[in-house]
């Protein structure tokens, strides 16, 4: 019984690690265009950095079956998009402020971070 216990232990601890204390690094964009993969539950990369007041192409490429993969939104921005399976979908940044702004899922189980500086 004691391995259960510390079974779930491991697995609560596992899960507060994944969810709130990991932070991915981050990704400046070069050539003008980022790709972004969609796959296992997470956007890799997830924090994108771009020059601010300039437009920005992201391609995003769904490789999660997940429903909750499918959408794409990032709300300050209003920019909503539909990830189709094992396809490109290009997302254009239009030239915006420096800040941060978050991009999710319509869940935000799927978490991003875009930098603009």
């Amino acid at each position: 019984m004691l391995w259960i216990n510390l079974a779930g232990v491991a697995l609560i601890a596992l899960i507060v690690w994944w969810f709130w204390i990991y932070k991915s690094g981050s990704v400046a964009m070069q050539d003008g265009a980022i790709e972004i993969l969609v796959k296992d539950g997470v956007y890799q990369p997830s924090k994108i950095r771009l020059p601010a007041n300039q437009k920005a192409t992201l391609i995003f490429t769904r490789v999660d079956s997940s429903p909750c993969s499918e959408s794409l939104q990032i709300p300050n921005l209003d920019i909503n998009a539909s990830l189709t399976l094992n396809k490109n979908v290009t997302v254009t940044i239009p030239p915006t402020a420096p800040g941060r702004y978050a991009f999710h899922c319509q869940m935000k189980m799927y978490l991003g971070e875009l930098i603009l500086e």
